[in-house]
Parts: C-alpha cells; structure tokens; sequence
C-alpha cells in the first residue's frame, strides 16, 4: 500500500560505484522507501553511480572539486543546489569528501553515512583492511549521522559480519557490503517515518 504522505526529498552525494545508491532506489521503486531522489551528486565525473542515476531517471550534477577555494567554498556551492532542490535528507554513498560546517549547519541532523565498521572502531579509510590487520573476529557496517569529525557522528544502526581466517579485504569487504544494502535503506526509512529520536550521541528509534 503506498504511504499518503508526500515522498521526501532526498540528494545522493556519490563519488564511486554507487551500489549503496541502488540499493536505496531498488527500496524507493519497490515501494518499501517513501522518498524521492531529486538528483545525485558526484565530484567524480567518471564515477559509475551516475551511470546507475541516469538509468532511473534520476537527474545527475557533477560538481568538481577544481575551481573551488577549499572545503567551505565548495560546501556553500553545494548547499545552494541542494536547496534548490528542496532536499529534506542528504544521503552520501560512497562520497569521498570530509564535509566541513557549511553542509553541518545547513543540514543539521539530516545528513547520514555508512561506513564500513562498527564505529567506532576502524574509522576512516580501508576499514576492512584495517579490521584484518587488527585481528577482529567480527566486524560490520554503521549507518551514522555525519558530524564535522571523520566518522565521528552519532551511530543509527548497525550489523554484525563475522571475519572469517581465510578473508582477504575483498571477500570481507562483498559480505560487508551486503550488509550495507539492507541498513542502509532500513535507517533511510526510519528517518522518512519520523521514526528517529535525536538525544546527544544517541539516536533512539521510536517504537
């Protein structure tokens, strides 16, 4: 049964292969995900989630790093199109840039990220790689709010992945990964249904 309530509006920030991003339209088109995606947003123009955007009839903008003073400059050029939009939920799937204050301040609460691991361990780059060399037996994926620090906000869902002896970066990786597919649309949702609590560092879900 389809929701009575207006999609929201949401903008895909993407800078890679964007399997997260079609994860999260299969959801939308499936109809388990009332929202609407209303343009992807890549400072790659190569990157292959636009490929997979433009296939759903979703508008794609690239927006290079080049031309751009730093960080803040760039964020001010992204907020004024994401408002233009009319954007309620910025999601980054696989986005490769730290967002400074600029984005923060414009979408407070409203911005979401997964990574790789169970936050807060093995935060930044290569967490699979990380999680192996540190000799974990389980390890995972986090669906997080985005604060100004690198992986550093507040933790909505997670799920568990064990580390098998014989897992390289990249066995582990593709069963983190299917992981990453089925919360990241879940948490996605909890925010459109008004389901998310924010408290500090902790977010409750309603219900």
């Amino acid at each position: 049964m389809k929701s009575l309530s207006p999609p929201c509006v949401l903008a895909v920030l993407v800078s890679g292969n964007g399997s997260n991003l079609q994860s999260i339209i299969n959801s939308i088109e499936s109809g388990v995900l009332n929202a609407r995606i209303a343009c992807v947003i890549s400072n790659n123009p190569g990157a292959y989630a636009l490929t997979r955007a433009k296939s759903h009839g979703v508008p794609c903008i690239v927006l290079e790093n080049s031309g751009y003073k730093g960080r803040k400059e760039y964020d001010a050029a992204l907020v004024e199109i994401l408002r233009g939009y009319g954007v309620e939920l910025v999601v980054l799937a696989g986005y490769m840039k730290i967002l400074s204050d600029v984005m923060i301040t414009a979408f407070p609460n409203a911005i979401m990220n997964i990574h790789p691991a169970l936050l807060p361990a093995f935060p930044g780059l290569h967490a699979q790689q990380q999680a192996l060399a540190y000799g974990v037996k389980f390890t995972g994926c986090t669906v997080h709010l985005v604060d100004c620090g690198t992986d550093t906000g507040p933790i909505i869902q997670q799920a568990i992945v064990p580390v098998m002896q014989d897992d390289t970066e990249e066995s582990l990786s593709a069963r983190i990964q299917v992981e990453e597919h089925r919360i990241f649309p879940e948490a996605i949702r909890l925010f459109v249904e008004r389901k998310l609590v924010f408290s500090g560092r902790c977010v409750l879900i309603k219900g």
